[in-house]
């Protein structure tokens, strides 16, 4: 059997942290059996579907680098399909049009509910061996019904929750096809998984309810049964349901926020699934150690403490050209250009070990392009009568100094020496009239890295005229 997964998701909003693992969960498993990944966007809720959402979603998946085989393939171009299917349903008896009205269906629910029944629909349309239906009305257009078994059990080995069974008695007969002939998600969902020859449904596990009447469906269209595995629903910091305030935001923000896409995957393969005490590892390895039997039933708990390490980790390993080129796209933002400034990987070889996120990154080496503007106070604490005197002999220094980190450190502390000054005397009123900050790290290393032109401007803007 060759594996065959899908992520099936609905363009009404972003694609966020849960929709996120379930796609690389899809995405690992197809990929460590050598199988295929599918993308299908479920768009037919057309009310809420929109063309931003697909797009925030297929945006999120290049991102994390989920890359599909085949697709996206879109349910509302699929509505021929649909209709013969159905029209073949009804023709063989396993579905039917029923044409209880709305106003009909509420009062029969009103009624249950006072009797403290089960609101369910009570069969009045369904055809059965010597019962005589009910002539159909005039000018109403019906709705077409799912013939469901009424006797037996779904049964099914969930791949992480175990055996599940449902009575059929509990499952009434649930619209397939809506009035207007459009088709109802779990009749879309069946057909979609049977033409695509899906073998492995990956999803969360708000799912579960919907699996029984599907795998009816499915037996109904006489179409193999994929193997299911449900995924435990992930909780916020605080034990909460994951919402907006912890992770239950589009994916791109993470980026916006100066996330790399490898350590988000890195965190998000953690959430439910664990391969020992292994905590760091690459795709690679994650995809070679991947199977379902992994994945814990229980509920996942969101850490941003834990993202945030993992990130910091990340960013001390990337390459140093890949990190100037996210924080020249951040910079951009901020109006501030790098041509004719130094070379930003150097800059960001500085920081990258002292950041946790891209942002901060780019927020570091912001001070190597923009002249900075000490305020007052730190003029006044740091730029005193004989500090000055100290950074002009330095300035005169450097000037003809070898320009090399090995030449540039001595001279520092020559230069302090000679002034009467201790190192940090004169390398802390240094930092701040080249960057505007009393902290960095190695002098030697940022004078090297800022270039002896623009180190003996920004010391003239500070040095009495």
């Amino acid at each position: 059997m060759t594996v065959r997964t899908r992520f099936a998701p609905s363009p009404t909003g972003f694609l966020h942290i849960g929709g996120a693992r379930t796609a690389l969960f899809a995405w690992a498993y197809a990929r460590r059996h050598g199988g295929t990944f599918i993308l299908r966007i479920e768009d037919t809720d057309v009310a809420r579907s929109t063309p931003e959402a697909v797009q925030a979603i297929i945006d999120g998946m290049q991102w994390l680098g989920l890359a599909h085989d085949e697709g996206p393939f879109y349910q509302m171009q699929r509505m021929d399909r649909y209709k013969q299917v159905i029209a073949e349903m009804l023709a063989a008896g396993t579905a039917y049009h029923c044409y209880t009205s709305k106003e009909e269906l509420d009062a029969l629910r009103a009624e249950q509910e006072a009797s403290k029944e089960k609101p369910r629909y009570d069969g009045c349309w369904r055809p059965e061996p010597g019962k005589t239906l009910p002539l159909p009305p005039a000018g109403v257009p019906p709705v077409v019904r799912f013939r469901n078994p009424q006797q037996g059990v779904v049964a099914w080995q969930d791949q992480v929750k175990g055996r599940i069974e449902i009575a059929n008695s509990e499952l009434d007969d649930f619209i397939i096809a809506r009035a207007d002939g459009t088709p109802t998600y779990n009749f879309c969902v069946v057909v979609d998984d049977h033409d695509m020859a899906i073998t492995h449904v990956i999803r969360g596990d708000d799912h579960v309810n919907n699996t029984p009447r599907q795998i009816n469906l499915l037996q109904a269209l006489k179409a193999p049964v994929p193997l299911y595995a449900h995924l435990s629903m992930i909780l916020g910091d605080d034990g909460q349901k994951l919402s907006k305030r912890h992770g239950a935001v589009s994916v791109m923000q993470y980026d916006d926020e100066g996330y790399l896409p490898e350590a988000v995957l890195n965190y998000l393969a953690r959430l439910g699934w664990s391969h020992g005490d292994e905590e760091v590892f690459s795709m690679e390895q994650f995809v070679r150690w991947f199977d379902l039997d992994h994945i814990t039933a229980s509920a996942a708990q969101f850490n941003t403490e834990k993202l945030n390490w993992l990130n910091a980790h990340y960013l001390k390993l990337a390459d140093p050209q890949r990190l100037a080129t996210e924080a020249t796209r951040r910079l951009a933002r901020q109006g501030v250009a790098v041509v004719g400034g130094p070379e930003v990987a150097n800059v960001v070889v500085l920081y990258r070990d002292r950041v946790g996120n891209l942002n901060e990154l780019a927020d570091a080496v912001h001070p190597f392009f923009v002249a900075p503007k000490p305020t007052a106070e730190l003029r006044a604490q740091h730029f005193t009568g004989v500090v000055l005197k100290g950074l002009s002999a330095l300035r005169e220094r450097l000037s003809t100094c070898a320009w090399q980190a090995a030449e540039l450190g001595p001279a520092v502390k020559q230069t302090a020496a000679e002034s009467g000054l201790k190192m940090p005397q004169l390398a802390i009123p240094l930092r701040v009239a080249l960057l505007g900050l009393p902290q960095s790290p190695s002098i030697d290393a940022v004078l090297e890295v800022m270039g002896r032109e623009r180190v003996l401007a920004r010391l003239g803007a500070v040095l009495p005229a």
